[in-house]
């Protein structure tokens, strides 16, 4: 159901979309693919902030340079 979400920072900054995820020991990794390809941890209340599956966008608190 992520895979396609558009991906964008608390501050409305869009990093990209979801291309794929895949899982780790620790917790599952999201693929952001925009103007460079992004790893995110898939942490619910800490990196994930909203997933807004009728509107198409994930919010993320993550650093954009990261």
């Amino acid at each position: 159901d992520l895979v396609g979400l558009r991906v964008e920072t608390i501050d409305g900054e869009t990093l990209g979309h979801i291309v794929r995820l895949f899982q780790t020991g620790a917790n599952d990794v999201i693929v952001v693919d925009g103007e460079r390809e992004r790893l995110l941890p898939y942490l619910q209340g800490q990196v994930v902030k909203d997933v807004d599956l009728d509107g198409g966008v994930m919010q993320v608190d993550w650093d954009p340079s990261f």
